[in-house]
């Protein structure tokens, strides 16, 4: 009997994370779902038959804990991340580049780091990394995103290029506009009437579901096969700075 595969998904308490946890269990991996707000996680995990580890990947130590005790791993989602504010780089808040950088370069890298022993074990192991059309150009009011997210997406393409011969695969998805739970309004710190702002007269935005439907894609891949960057973004985005909106 075949030993059922583990897909270990970050930040999978809402949006994207959530979303690609409930898929890939359709799909027939356990899923460990890990996040920070253990409530949310474990109760998604009771729906859907997977495991809930609470986990702040900016937290080596944690980090370090939570290998220690996840066990087999066939894949990983590296999905934990979002942005801070929509400063300019001259006014933007140190503080909050930090912040993202933590979560969206130096979790992936901790998270990659400790896991990798586990992936390469399975002799079919597969990393991938959310990234963000952010992470292929930049505009403005997003420097501190943007920055961290090229950050991203360079971690991404070095560890491909240091895996190589390896029996490891190294995605990258980069979302553009997604109405996703939650980041617009942690962008603009709770301000609802900013965030909806975002998508005001976008017929038609990316959901978590769509982005949750390219994961399950990318990684049920034959192993030979390796999608090395997806760029996805709504019919109606052609590029970060030229969105059709219906007003």
């Amino acid at each position: 009997m075949t030993e059922q595969k583990v897909a270990v998904v970050t930040g999978a308490s809402s949006g994207i994370g959530a979303a690609t946890a409930r898929r890939l269990a359709a799909d027939g991996f356990e899923v460990v779902l890990t996040a920070r707000r253990t409530e949310r996680i474990e109760a998604l995990a009771k729906e859907i038959g997977g495991r809930a580890l609470t986990l702040d990947v900016t937290d080596r130590a944690a980090v370090a804990a939570f290998a220690a005790e996840v066990g087999r791993v066939d894949v990983l989602v590296n999905n934990a991340g979002g942005a801070i504010g929509a400063e300019s780089v001259e006014l933007g808040d140190p503080d909050d580049w930090r912040a993202m950088y933590e979560v969206n370069v130096i979790g992936v890298l901790q998270v990659t780091q400790a896991l990798l022993p586990a992936l390469r074990a399975t002799g079919d192991g597969t990393v991938l990394v959310l990234s963000s059309t952010a992470a292929l150009a930049a505009y403005e009011g997003g420097g501190g995103y943007v920055a961290a997210k090229h950050a991203a997406h360079s971690v991404a393409a070095t560890l491909r290029l240091e895996l190589c011969g390896e029996p490891i695969r190294v995605i990258e998805i980069a979302p553009g506009m997604v109405r996703s739970e939650g980041f617009a309004v942690t962008r603009f710190r709770g301000d609802e009437a900013k965030a909806a702002a975002v998508y005001a007269g976008v017929a038609e935005p990316l959901t978590s579901e769509d982005i949750a439907d390219t994961v399950s894609w990318a990684v049920t891949r034959p192993s030979h096969v390796n999608i090395d960057l997806l760029v996805v973004r709504p019919r109606a985005q052609a590029a970060n700075h030229k969105v059709h909106r219906e007003l």
